[in-house]
């Protein structure tokens, strides 16, 4: 079945001088419940922008988003904030972890967001993820490769069909970089996620039965290139 939907999608911003630049301009795209795909894309190809718009952060300017059966597209802002807070988990390349609280606590807090608190299953998720021991632990005491597992598993916390992954490796070392990427695609599957990862790192592509080659799919791109 179906979980993410997208026709005719597009985005664009002001620049500087007052000209019009299109970063997204996507015809088609579609992601079923469960399913893996990677989008590779290099850095200004639009993939932080389009997981945005997916994600219900911004706006489209014209086209349509139907997630779960809703049109995120056509939402007013609370209530794409709550279709995303039920919906969606979201794995930042720079993780955006809360300093001033612990592991345990940027989970609970991501659950705040959705359904609700559940302390059990925020544990559950920080133990599945190797964190176990660290639940009191601050950002600032972690690594680098344990703060990315807390970015997982708050993702997870509310129990989403679509989690976005936005360069989720890219802040990693080749070793954590492995371990993060086999974590993510196994926490997902575990809790029945569908995950839609953007990544220009070639052995991370590799991981995935399917790509969409971002450039290819996102017509700005095109555009751009045409006039280089």
């Amino acid at each position: 079945m179906t979980l993410l939907q997208i026709q005719n999608l597009k985005k664009s911003y002001v620049g500087p001088e007052g000209d019009r630049h299109t970063v997204v301009d996507v015809k088609h795209f579609t992601l079923a419940e469960q399913e893996q795909i990677a989008l590779s894309g290099e850095s200004g190809s639009g993939k932080t922008t389009f997981l945005n718009l997916i994600a219900g952060i911004l706006k489209p300017d014209s086209g349509s988003i139907h997630l779960a059966g809703e049109s995120m597209s056509d939402l007013k802002e609370p209530a794409r904030d709550r279709l995303r807070a039920r919906t969606i988990g979201y794995i930042f390349q720079t993780f955006n972890l809360l300093q001033g609280y612990t592991c345990l606590e940027n989970v609970l807090l991501g659950m705040s967001f959705g359904a609700g608190v559940d302390a059990a299953f925020a544990e559950k998720l920080l133990k599945r993820v190797g964190l176990g021991s660290r639940l009191k632990h601050y950002p600032r005491q972690l690594s680098t490769g344990q703060q990315q597992r807390v970015a997982v598993a708050r993702a997870l916390a509310n129990r989403p069909k679509l989690v976005l992954a936005d360069e989720p490796t890219g802040n990693l070392d080749h070793q954590n970089a492995r371990q993060s990427l086999t974590l993510i695609l196994e926490a997902c599957k575990e809790n029945g996620a569908a995950l839609l990862l953007v990544s220009h790192d070639r052995e991370v592509l590799s991981r995935f039965q399917k790509v969409e080659d971002l450039r290819k799919l996102n017509h700005a791109s095109s555009h751009m290139e045409a006039r280089k």
